[in-house]
């Protein structure tokens, strides 16, 4: 009997190694989703036999000797496949029992029907010569791509799943009537909350609020941070190293750390309940973070620009001014963007420092509208959803200048 030839010794087919793959993702995603339903209901044995299925059917798979595996992995997965739609059939055929019900019934279908390919059936009875496995390799160049592209983009669309599915939750919960959690998504349809929200003299309150606290930090920290990086960036004076780790080290410890200290502070100034004190307070703790991102690019904008302008006459005000500053736009707008977000999302300082519902932000505004006992979650949702929007406008404003902000800063040339 002649020996198998190179390529016949190294030729699987395309199906095979995904399957060895895509089993062995099933197995685990299926065993997270038998914690979730031992949480749920307390059902264990359909997620066990389900993982038993898949786990039996990984290890069945053909390799290119023996004949008995082909038809030991197709039974596994037709029972697989079985198995699933009777869970289906029992469950409440919620959108999460198809996804989980899913991800055992489409391995265990593409395992039956990859195996039931007439070169897949010819290589796991091991009818693999030079000319069959040459064709092979030729064929697996072709179609592993396309294989890898789809098990990108499923990757992908889980984890779109995970941002997605809580944003169309609260969506459901602000345009349902009632304060209601759960239900069937899109049972019912109302403005109301929105209303009671948009009518409220607190609401607008708390929007004045932020807008000036978030503007402020934005303002009189980018003062702060963009002299500051330049100056890091530029000159060599005693303490550069020690500060910029001392910045890099202060961003290592929760902020309730300096909580007390910073509450004694405001307290001791009389900046208590007032917006002035809250702007001081975000500016310090948001500096590091912006000293560190503009510096970065400030390193990337070539001396010699500041050379030639110096040349021309320029004081070095006007070469900050007029050659640094607009090259270094893109860092700018990401800082001041950074610092915006930071204000406008922060809870725990504004919380503390303001004890007066005229003086509350947002996100404080927001938390007092869920007591203890009467929670308004229709109007809580509705809110979230107005207090999103203008955050989701300044990423998409922004999304240019963040894309080059960040990359422009992370590299030295």
């Amino acid at each position: 009997m002649s020996r198998p030839s190179l390529a016949a010794r190294w030729y699987v087919p395309a199906e095979i190694q995904a399957l060895r793959l895509w089993l062995s993702v099933a197995v685990l995603v299926n065993l997270l989703i038998m914690a979730l339903d031992v949480v749920r209901d307390g059902k264990l044995w359909p997620s066990l036999l389900g993982i038993a299925l898949l786990a039996l059917g990984r290890l069945s798979l053909p390799d290119g000797q023996a004949n008995w595996k082909k038809p030991v992995a197709q039974l596994l997965g037709a029972g697989g496949v079985a198995l699933g739609l009777f869970a289906l059939a029992i469950s409440p055929r919620l959108l999460y029992d198809v996804w989980s019900v899913a991800w055992l019934v489409v391995p265990c279908l593409l395992l039956v029907a990859w195996l039931s390919r007439p070169r897949v059936a010819d290589w796991a009875g091991g009818r693999s010569d030079r000319e069959f496995a040459e064709r092979g390799l030729a064929r697996n160049k072709e179609s592993m791509p396309r294989l890898d592209v789809v098990a990108l983009h499923l990757a992908l669309l889980h984890g779109l799943a995970v941002v997605i599915v809580p944003v169309i939750w609260i969506v459901d919960v602000a345009v349902s009537p009632g304060n209601v959690l759960g239900g069937a998504i899109g049972d019912a349809f109302t403005l109301e909350h929105f209303t009671a929200v948009l009518s409220g003299d607190s609401f607008w309150t708390w929007t004045r609020n932020s807008l000036v606290v978030a503007a402020g930090t934005t303002v009189f920290g980018l003062a702060l941070a963009v002299p500051a990086g330049y100056a890091f960036s530029r000159y060599q004076f005693s303490g550069r190293k020690e500060s910029m780790f001392l910045f890099m080290l202060v961003q290592m410890f929760p902020g309730i750390i300096i909580l007390v200290p910073y509450f004694m502070v405001m307290k001791t100034l009389g900046l208590l309940n007032t917006s002035i004190g809250l702007i001081i307070v975000y500016s310090v703790t948001a500096l590091p973070l912006g000293v560190w991102m503009l510096k970065g690019f400030f390193d990337t904008v070539p001396r010699a620009l500041e050379e030639a302008a110096v040349l021309d006459g320029c004081n070095q005000f006007e070469v900050f001014f007029r050659v640094v500053l607009p090259l270094s736009l893109p860092a700018v707008a990401i800082t001041a963007l950074f610092s915006f977000l930071a204000a406008w999302n922060e809870f725990l300082l504004a919380l503390v420092f303001n004890t007066s519902n005229e003086q509350y932000t947002l996100p404080v505004g927001l938390a007092s509208m869920i007591p203890a006992t009467g929670q308004q979650w229709g109007d809580f949702a509705a809110a979230s959803i107005i207090v999103s929007i203008p955050v989701v406008v300044l990423f998409v404003f922004f999304q240019r200048a963040l894309i080059q902000g960040l990359s422009a800063g992370s590299v030295k040339g």
